[in-house]
């Protein structure tokens, strides 16, 4: 029997916000004060980290010390702190919930940390576009949610299009609104003490292969047919984007019509994402165990079929099919994604490499016919070492029957 295990499930539901237009002001009057406060924590840091890249008795053409040698580390408390102090001189933060501008400044130290920890970029400054959301960390112990209104500090009762009713068991912790091309939206954080047992491999087994002339190959013999997301609209984005070189700088014109090309990426976007969970949901349907390959579609996105491979977004599709596996009890695992397309399902020996061109091989040993993405996917799908592997995991004998496992 699976174990069960006591966790938080978190769930993230998105609802179209309907504020008026005070409340709109006031959105956009919040997102440029937590832009200044980012830009200032921000800049603070950074003068801290330049001030420490030379010796004492040195002087470094590049950088000097702008900040006292014996001064601290600009940290969240420190800032923390420091804005506190900034409200008595600027009553401006005054008007601005004090815990948004705390997330900002939150959100300042984790970005620094992320630089050694997950190896990202530095972060930058931002102008009045870049910002586009604020989040409020605790909601209070008061009922905030009222039918399809919800009561927010400093913007009041703000209506919404209420698509879709929590679920039973889940609290909202924190509320995120999001200023996007197509309007206003907010982000609810729902969770949810319950006991998740581990999902076991069982069932039917599926093995998933992603290619770019089609979308993917099933090991049930299904070849599933790529979106073109961006080809359909991309007339119309050319068009919006060489209007561009005939707009001043920072004018209304230049403005209004980047609004229209973000509301144009939107639409790709999430015509892009709804499809992905529609398959998602298909392939999870009548299957037990679905496999994929390991493959960096950072990399893969290289060359010269970089745009089609972008447009068809893999890694947001396996990203996806991974929550969706976790949330229906389907077992979802990756595996080696190595001569995958080389090996031939039924005699399971090595081969020539396979030109890409012929998309239907023919074994010279066995006399078997498949589709060459059909044939990868049933490779994945009978893979002797993820048996051995899965085998080690779980300490349980496998018997496979007309792949049923």
């Amino acid at each position: 029997m699976p174990k069960e295990v006591i966790q938080v499930l978190t769930l993230t539901y998105e609802y179209k916000a309907v504020p008026t237009n005070k409340q709109v002001q006031l959105i956009d009057h919040t997102l440029i004060l937590c832009q200044k406060v980012w830009n200032f924590a921000l800049r603070e840091g950074k003068d801290w980290i330049n001030s420490r890249k030379c010796r004492v008795n040195a002087c470094s053409i590049t950088s000097e010390y702008i900040v006292p040698a014996d001064a601290p580390y600009p940290n969240y408390n420190a800032q923390a702190k420091s804005l506190t102090v900034a409200k008595k001189q600027y009553p401006e933060l005054k008007t601005v919930n004090a815990q948004v501008l705390q997330q900002v400044l939150r959100k300042r130290e984790t970005a620094f940390i992320d630089i050694k920890r997950e190896g990202m970029g530095f972060p930058r400054f931002k102008n009045r576009y870049k910002m586009r959301s604020f989040v409020y960390p605790q909601l209070g112990a008061t009922q905030f949610l009222r039918g399809n209104q919800i009561k927010l500090p400093k913007l009041g009762l703000m209506e919404y299009v209420k698509s879709r009713k929590i679920p039973d068991g889940f609290v909202a912790k924190q509320v995120r609104v999001v200023r996007k091309p197509s309007g206003y939206f907010l982000m609810f954080t729902l969770e949810c003490n319950v006991k998740v047992p581990h999902t076991l491999p069982a069932g039917h087994l599926r093995g998933i292969d992603e290619r770019l002339d089609k979308f993917a190959a099933t090991s049930d013999g299904k070849l599933i047919e790529r979106p073109r997301c961006l080809n359909s609209l991309h007339p119309q984005l050319k068009l919006l984007q060489r209007r561009l070189k005939h707009k001043q700088k920072r004018s209304n014109n230049l403005h209004k019509l980047n609004r229209k090309i973000a509301r144009l990426h939107q639409r790709i976007a999430d015509t892009r994402k709804d499809w992905h969970f529609k398959l998602a949901h298909k392939l999870c349907d009548d299957a037990g165990m679905l496999l994929v390959e390991d493959i960096d579609f950072r990399v893969w996105a290289k060359g010269m079929l970089d745009k089609h491979r972008l447009d068809a977004g893999f890694g947001q599709f396996v990203s996806i099919l991974q929550w969706v596996c976790s949330k229906r009890g389907v077992y979802f695992d990756k595996m080696n994604k190595d001569y995958t397309s080389q090996v031939y399902p039924q005699c399971d020996t090595h081969t020539e490499k396979k030109d890409l061109s012929d998309r239907l091989p023919i074994s010279h040993e066995c006399g078997y016919t498949t589709h060459q993405d059909v044939a990868a996917t049933q490779v994945i799908r009978f893979s002797r070492d993820l048996c051995a592997a899965s085998q080690r995991s779980t300490n349980c004998l496998w018997r496979r029957s007309d792949g049923d496992w």
